[in-house]
């Protein structure tokens, strides 16, 4: 079974855990320039986490692709939700969220850091360092496609 989940668009297959997505225009736990892997524990919460930064409507000619990866006995960093910053779901994001990921990512203890999902805050969302030397004990399994389901709030076009 798969620890962790990741949906990404087809053209980005090759490259979706290199963190240069999340490095060019940050994200809740890092800010822009520090490269990055989210994940989710499961694949529902991949799925609304993708869902809800696409561009509306979705365009059908987009094809996704969905990651199963396993960390492999890597060490997981999981705070306590008492040591995060106040306003971690803010929207926009909070500075102080971003800096909490930097903090982590600096540290360099673990290459994987577990928070909650701001979305689903009862699930965990997993931060990745690809740069870590444990990242290659991260298995991540070949992709296989991923389609949203058109009735989601009619958002994709005809």
């Amino acid at each position: 079974m798969p620890d962790a989940w990741r949906i990404d668009d087809e053209k980005w297959a090759t490259s979706s855990f290199s963190g240069f997505g999340a490095a060019a225009v940050g994200g809740r736990w890092n800010p822009a320039g520090l490269h990055v892997v989210y994940a989710s524990q499961h694949l529902s919460t991949a799925s609304l986490e993708k869902f809800i930064h696409l561009p509306k409507p979705i365009p059908t000619a987009m094809r996704f692709m969905k990651f199963a990866i396993t960390f492999n006995g890597v060490a997981i960093e999981r705070p306590p939700i008492s040591s995060l910053p106040a306003n971690w779901r803010a929207e926009p994001v909070a500075v102080a969220s971003q800096q909490f990921g930097q903090n982590w990512y600096r540290r360099g203890a673990t290459a994987v850091l577990a928070i909650p999902s701001a979305l689903i805050p009862e699930e965990d969302n997993y931060l990745i360092n690809p740069a870590h030397p444990d990242f290659k004990e991260i298995g991540i399994v070949a992709p296989e496609p991923f389609t949203f389901d058109p009735r989601l709030a009619g958002l994709i076009r005809p």
